[in-house]
């Protein structure tokens, strides 16, 4: 299986509707960190469409 990756930042207030509209879209989280400037970063995988 092929994966496509995606990084977002995360706005802390709203972090439940950011992640579950990607998730609605098919991505799946893999990872939260914190970003160089001291905000979250979210990391996420998804399925790759065969072209």
């Amino acid at each position: 299986m092929r994966w496509e990756y995606l990084t977002t930042p995360l706005i802390i207030h709203n972090t439940t509707a950011i992640l579950n509209n990607f998730g609605a879209d098919g991505w799946e989280l893999v990872q939260v960190v914190q970003g160089p400037e001291g905000g979250l970063v979210a990391y996420l995988k998804r399925p790759k469409a065969d072209a």
